[in-house]
């Protein structure tokens, strides 16, 4: 594809295939994103070859094919200026009074070359286009250069032009050599901002140590991988794939995909990311996932997504490049036909309707926005910060109110049982009663009381009939009993009196600290058992996030299910909040300007669907990350003012970029069809 008109029409063929539901091409990549029902992906492709292009289907796991155009376009563009120097040299020193031109023959045997050899990729781009119904690019250059090289020709060969009739061999030259120049360049912004892309494939080893079931080690192809095999890495080397340690210690650099600087300690049982780099120790690993199906893997789908959806500015473009080639193919008709008719000088008419041809650019149009997508989540991946999707890169820009989860977010997301107090009885059994109706759970705060009663060595009881009560708690059957372990809130509404322990929960919530309850509630007489205080260590980042995120000029706000955060001056606080009730906090706070939701839990999904940016910790669930349009990929919650800060320059460069795009036509077209500017 060459410019913003090819982007549409191959938009526009894909759209019409049998199940497609959307197509959006990127114009700086060469790549179509595709979604609906479609079950025959050639289907696609020939539609891509009726509207003049080749395309391919790309594999999930083959890395994207090492662009070699720049290189190319490099030794074209050496040879087109070494035949067009000699043409352009004498109008050069014009100025400096040499008056010394070319015979015409020489001149046409140096231009030719350009014409017709350097300049074929022009005549074949044309006539895909125009044999589709449509125009680009290629049709201005053809157009311009063919009549500028064919003039000359005719005057060539006319004897009745004489020996000094006017040659154009350099300027259709000159024309050739120049666009091949921005051409180049173009390629070589593509493929510069495409680097974090490949930067991040080349994370990924071509080949992995598969640990036989006899013991053996082989080399094994990445692609070979599956999820439980198990497989050894040396030490220095590349982690092939996610996996678990099996065996073995170390500290593992992490730093390209989370942006963290420090190594990680590895131990036995710990997950490790494939890409990252194994220090000093010999590890085993079991595999948990396939190398397509990992976490480089989905990072890399997230940025190539990302950088292929369109923002909502790309539809204004859109539109203006559907009718851009037709419409200055009319005008430089009409160029020509206005000065022929007016002056009688049909060949300078013809010269002036070349220049009005070559002066438009619609590459610019095409590439304003993609290329600036590409170069700012690229440099936001390299930072540990994923972008979803355009969308919400450019709505972050608009950013004024930021509500932070607590647990996870602000706080390290590993509380701890920091106190236990019975209602009566020995501690150690309501302990171990409050373990037996939390076992199995993989809740942050049943783990953490799981883990205190295993650390006290208590027996533990298998539960029955568990059922868990969304923002509430969790009920469980223990030795024929019914207990009920959740909120203070839903105590109240089981009728549980609170009384006895009320106190000590009121002085853990005002040190921020988050509190449960255990309840018999068996019987129609509800009996309190135990209270729980939990600590959660505040991240040592957060208290900076928020004072950035104040100095930004953006309201903080804190959104948490149970008690408020010692330590954190947000601008607003709402504690308590069931997960419903996080998405309404999320649309009070849109009156007071756009919001971004910055959360890591299953119960913070639907506030960062409701929100206008979503942002998930990367440590978080599977579920937030999918719901959000960012990730930050590392626990550290000043990123999210990195990431607005990315997202207010990204937009920046697109609307510079559109605006130079623009004003070059819309100055330089003119200008052109007022003769003003010759065709060079």
């Amino acid at each position: 594809m060459t410019c913003a008109s090819c982007v549409g029409r191959v938009e526009s063929a894909l759209a019409k295939v049998p199940g497609v539901t959307e197509a959006s091409v990127n114009l700086a990549t060469d790549t179509a994103r595709v979604e609906g029902t479609i079950s025959d992906a050639e289907a696609l492709l020939r539609a891509i070859e009726r509207a003049g292009y080749t395309g391919r289907v790309r594999s999930g796991v083959a890395p994207r094919p090492v662009d070699t155009t720049s290189s190319m376009l490099r030794w074209q563009l050496l040879v087109a200026s070494a035949l067009t120097l000699p043409l352009v040299a004498p109008m050069l020193l014009m100025p400096f009074g040499v008056h010394a031109m070319l015979p015409g023959v020489w001149q046409w045997a140096l231009a030719t070359p350009v014409q017709f050899w350097i300049g074929a990729r022009y005549y074949r781009g044309a006539w895909s286009a125009v044999r589709s119904g449509s125009a680009n690019m290629d049709v201005l250059v053809a157009l311009g250069t063919t009549a500028g090289y064919g003039l000359s020709v005719w005057h060539l060969i006319d004897p009745r032009a004489g020996s000094g009739a006017a040659l154009y061999f350099e300027a259709s030259a000159a024309i050739i050599t120049l666009v091949l120049l921005g051409k180049w360049m173009e390629a070589r912004a593509k493929r510069d901002a495409s680097a974090a892309i490949r930067a991040l494939q080349d994370l990924r080893p071509a080949l992995a140590c598969l640990v036989q079931d006899d013991g053996t080690e082989v080399t094994w192809p990445i692609e070979r991988v599956r999820a439980g095999d198990r497989l050894v890495v040396r030490p220095g080397e590349r982690i092939p794939v996610d996996g678990d340690l099996l065996d073995g210690e170390t500290h593992v650099d992490e730093s390209m995909l989370t942006g963290e600087p420090l190594p990680v300690v590895k131990l036995v049982g710990d997950r490790v990311t494939g890409g990252s780099i194994n220090g000093e120790g010999r590890l085993t690993l079991v595999a948990r996932a396939s190398a397509a199906e990992g976490t480089l893997a989905r990072i890399v789908r997230l940025v190539e997504d990302a950088q292929l959806r369109k923002p909502p500015i790309q539809r204004l473009v859109d539109r203006i490049s559907a009718i851009f080639v037709p419409a200055v193919v009319l005008m430089a008709v009409g160029t020509l036909m206005g000065w022929g008719l007016v002056t009688g000088d049909w060949e300078r008419a013809l010269i002036t309707s070349v220049a009005v041809l070559v002066i438009a650019c619609p590459c610019a149009l095409g590439l304003a926005t993609p290329t600036a997508i590409m170069a700012g989540t690229g440099l936001a991946a390299r930072a540990g910060i994923l972008v979803r999707d355009a969308v919400a890169l450019e709505a972050a820009r608009d950013v004024r109110v930021v509500a932070f989860d607590k647990t996870g977010t602000l706080t390290e997301g590993r509380p701890r049982l920091a106190g236990f107090y019975p209602a009566a009885g020995p501690r150690s059994e309501a302990l171990a009663l409050a373990a037996a109706v939390q076992q199995g759970s993989e809740h942050p705060l049943a783990k953490a009381v799981v883990t205190a009663a295993k650390a006290e060595g208590l027996a533990i009881g298998s539960p029955e009939q568990v059922k868990a009560i969304p923002g509430r708690g969790v009920e469980a059957v223990v030795g024929g009993a019914t207990y009920a372990l959740g909120s203070g809130r839903w105590m109240d509404e089981l009728g549980v009196d609170r009384q006895p322990l009320i106190d000590g929960a009121d002085a853990a919530a005002a040190q921020g600290m988050s509190v449960s309850w255990l309840a018999d509630v068996s019987e129609t007489e509800r009996r309190l058992v135990a209270l729980m205080v939990f600590g959660d260590a505040l991240r040592p980042e957060a208290v900076e996030a928020i004072a950035l995120q104040k100095a930004d000029g953006i309201r903080p706000v804190l959104v948490t299910g149970d008690h408020a955060l010692a330590g954190i001056a947000a601008e607003d606080v709402h504690a308590g909040v069931l997960p419903e009730g996080k998405a309404t906090v999320v649309a009070d706070l849109a009156r007071h300007g756009s919001v971004a939701m910055v959360g890591d839990g299953i119960n913070d999904a639907p506030a960062l669907a409701a929100a206008r940016v979503g942002m998930a910790m990367g440590s978080g669930t599977d579920v937030a990350m999918e719901t959000a349009g960012i990730t930050l990929m590392r626990g550290d919650p000043r990123l999210v003012t990195d990431a607005l800060d990315l997202s207010r320059r990204t937009v920046r460069k697109m609307r510079q970029n559109l605006f130079w795009a623009f004003v070059y036509n819309a100055v330089g077209i003119p200008l052109a069809a007022a003769g003003l500017l010759n065709p060079i």
